[in-house]
């Protein structure tokens, strides 16, 4: 999502030009226009587009928001599988929702989580996140610009639809998004579903968000809208998959470097054998082609190829990740989050008879967790698969040695040995 437009450019330029010259003492300077890059949806089976548009307030707020001052958005945890150390953290907020409609908050939250959680890999991977709904309390129920550009409500994150001029466009005030985010125990991901049946939504990279802000990006959706949950779905795809949008634009014209796009699902090399996804051609996709090289993506039209003819990282008319992108989705997860946890610190030594519990994430479907224990780097066979051992029943003798466990991902998802490694975690304690 790094795509600037011409308009962001002549934006840029101005606020340059007006910043620069010299209007006398009692002028004060013009302060740069600061602009946002986002990516909308146009329709429900749309590609998506690319814009820029002005950061901050969006004009669409009838009275002041409601502030933090003097009140604490309530926080709870739709779903908590591990610690925030070892987990990816998704933090929900609704906006256009009243003090009395917090409530349907959850639900529509819950709703829409489970259609993006239906996805794969999400659905087998779900085990590898916390959920943290944040309420955000709205003054009026309902977002600007639904059902019309010139409808206006108070709501606590300025949401807004025909943001800058585009209908679909479901724009947020992103430093209030951070306010509240950061009422969550943590937060790598945020969600802010709007109270609306009209569809649309947003997305926002970490680069555009403000200033400190922890987490990888922001994706807007309707609450109402039954296809909208797929503009989450895609928007992770960028913010823990790293992937590259699929889709091009008519006159873009040819990739202009030479150098291998760094995102997983593009490449320049169009020999079958010199793609990066070659353990993967010929395989039939569940996108619905066969793996290949396609001509086409990061916004270009030549010069560069995708690895199936459609994915839902090029058009929200499919639902589905190509087996490429659910390999980079994959390997995303296990950056941020750990199959393998336990209570006990491994920073301080135990003895013989200490129970050591470990904890592997609920994971289902495309995952297949083994568990394997190890002393002195030397595998305990009859362990496996064991949860809870002590140092005594793994045979260990005297002071000194090691104690591991690891927890290896088999998955049949994954063929990259680099991202193979990525999947293992281990543990590590030292007997006294």
């Amino acid at each position: 999502m790094r795509w600037i437009t011409a308009a962001g450019a002549v934006l840029a330029t101005v606020a340059a030009l007006v910043g620069g010259v010299n209007s006398g003492p009692a002028e004060a300077a013009v302060p740069p226009v600061r602009t946002q890059h986002v990516e909308y949806f146009p329709g429900p089976w749309a590609e998506p587009r690319q814009v820029t548009v002005p950061a901050g307030a969006l004009g669409r707020t009838a009275r002041p928001t409601p502030t933090l001052a003097g009140t604490t958005p309530a926080v709870q945890a739709l779903q908590r599988t591990g610690p925030v150390s070892g987990r990816l953290d998704l933090v929900v907020m609704g906006d256009g929702y009243t003090a009395d409609e917090q409530g349907e908050f959850a639900a529509d939250a819950e709703e829409k989580l489970d259609a993006i959680f239906d996805v794969e890999p999400y659905r087998s991977y779900r085990g590898l996140f916390n959920i943290w709904l944040v309420n955000a309390v709205s003054n009026e129920s309902g977002v600007s610009g639904d059902p019309r550009a010139d409808t206006v409500k108070d709501t606590a994150l300025g949401s807004s639809f025909f943001c800058d001029g585009t209908e679909r466009l479901l724009c947020v005030d992103t430093d209030k998004v951070a306010q509240y985010a950061g009422r969550a125990p943590d937060a790598d991901i945020v969600f802010v579903i709007a109270n609306s049946a009209k569809y649309g939504g947003a997305g926002y990279s970490a680069a555009d968000l403000p200033s400190g802000s922890t987490f990888h990006g922001v994706a807007t959706m309707s609450s109402d809208n039954d296809r909208s949950y797929l503009i989450g779905a895609h928007e992770l795809g960028h913010s823990i998959g790293h992937l590259a949008d699929e889709y091009q634009y008519t006159g873009y014209g040819t990739y202009p470097s030479a150098e291998e796009p760094a995102a997983a699902n593009l490449t320049i090399h169009r020999d079958l054998g010199a793609t990066k996804w070659y353990r993967w051609l010929g395989t039939q996709d569940p996108s619905g082609s066969v793996v290949g090289t396609y001509e086409g993506g990061g916004y270009y039209e030549a010069g560069v190829y995708r690895p199936t003819e459609t994915s839902i990282m090029r058009s929200l008319a499919s639902t589905e990740f190509n087996v490429v992108g659910r390999e980079a989705m994959i390997a995303g997860f296990y950056a941020d989050a750990d199959a393998l946890t336990s209570s006990l610190p491994t920073y301080r030594p135990i003895g013989q008879g200490r129970r050591i519990t470990v904890r592997l994430a609920p994971l289902t479907g495309l995952a297949d967790l083994e568990l394997t224990w190890y002393v002195d780097g030397r595998q305990v066979l009859p362990a496996t698969g064991d949860l809870s051992v002590t140092p005594r029943e793994l045979g260990v003798r005297g002071h000194g040695h090691e104690v591991t466990a690891t927890v290896t991902d088999h998955t049949t998802a994954v063929r990259d040995p680099a991202v193979q490694a990525q999947t293992t975690t281990s543990l590590t304690w030292t007997v006294r």
